[in-house]
């Protein structure tokens, strides 16, 4: 990694160990299987081509490994295969909506070991997909304990499979929703409670949305896609839904309303900045008590978190 690279200000939250990028050093020395898909770029720095998705699972699988102790960990091919530095980003700032205290400033130095408060925290997490990271970053940062959805077989299956390969069933639940309408009830029971629920929901509104996106990215990176090919993987399920992220995020809060105390807090991400506005009137007409909106700066990309409480 370059020293300009290092002095550049880093949009990630102060807490995430990736706030420097990638050190391939680092994780080729805990998982050589990587170093296969790494070379030295026209910079002289290291990096992988993230066009391959081959390449993309094999750093994400390091990842988890490294820096998470999440050591057996792989997807189906053409699944969602998410940037793990952005998942961890999304989980310290719902730590920090549910009131986070460092215990003590964090110490100067390596970030790979920067350890944090652990916390009796229960969190909800909607269509975990067949990577499960959330609850796998979630418990490994900050010791809490999940209950995960999905309505996918396949990615149902795979996210069970991780969960009991890494020995974590006492922590992390694998639900399977066999109703795709639905998004708590048939998942939960009426008396449970959450800190918050969690979710990345569908932003495109069909699948040649989804399409069109993915060549956005791949034009991007320089490359001309193969057609249906994703570097970063995802099903139709993961994304696109009718009507996008919006009335995604529409049958949350309506289901939300149903079941006020369910969370202390109801959170979704957000992608596009004008589906802000119509989601505000829905909560405003589910009368709902407090909303928050917590923008995330993760590389050129803005993203935020829609939370709410009754």
């Amino acid at each position: 990694m370059s020293q300009d690279q290092k002095k550049k200000k880093s949009p990630l939250h102060p807490r995430n160990v990736h706030r420097d990028g990638y050190d391939f050093e680092f994780l080729i020395s805990k998982c050589p299987e990587l170093e296969g898909h790494v070379f030295e770029n026209e910079y002289e720095n290291l990096t992988i081509d993230f066009s391959v998705p081959s390449s993309v699972r094999a750093l994400n699988g390091a990842l988890l490994s490294a820096h998470y102790g999440v050591y057996k960990w792989d997807i189906p091919k053409d699944y969602l295969c998410p940037p793990v530095p952005s998942r961890a980003d999304h989980l310290h700032y719902i730590a920090d909506l549910l009131g986070y205290k460092e215990e003590s400033k964090p110490k100067e130095g390596d970030p790979k070991v920067k350890k944090v408060k652990k916390e009796k925290v229960r969190i909800l997490d909607i269509g975990t997909g067949a990577n499960c990271v959330y609850p796998l970053l979630g418990n490994a940062i900050y010791g809490w304990e999940f209950l995960a959805s999905e309505v996918d077989p396949k990615a149902y299956k795979a996210a069970s499979m991780i969960v009991e390969a890494n020995n974590l069933k006492k922590h992390i639940q694998i639900s399977f929703q066999k109703e795709a309408n639905k998004i708590f009830f048939g998942v939960v029971r009426r008396d449970e409670m959450f800190d918050a629920c969690i979710c990345n929901p569908p932003f495109h509104g069909s699948q040649e949305e989804a399409e069109a996106a993915t060549n956005r990215k791949w034009n991007n990176l320089g490359k001309k896609n193969k057609k249906g090919s994703l570097n970063f993987g995802g099903q139709s399920s993961e994304l696109s839904y009718p009507g996008g992220e919006v009335e995604f995020i529409k049958h949350i809060i309506h289901e939300s309303r149903k079941l006020p105390h369910l969370c202390k807090w109801f959170t979704t991400l957000v992608s596009k900045k004008s589906s802000l506005a119509p989601l505000q009137r829905a909560l405003k007409s589910a009368k709902v008590k407090n909303v928050k909106i917590i923008e995330m700066g993760q590389g050129q990309k803005v993203s935020r978190i829609l939370a709410w409480r009754y």
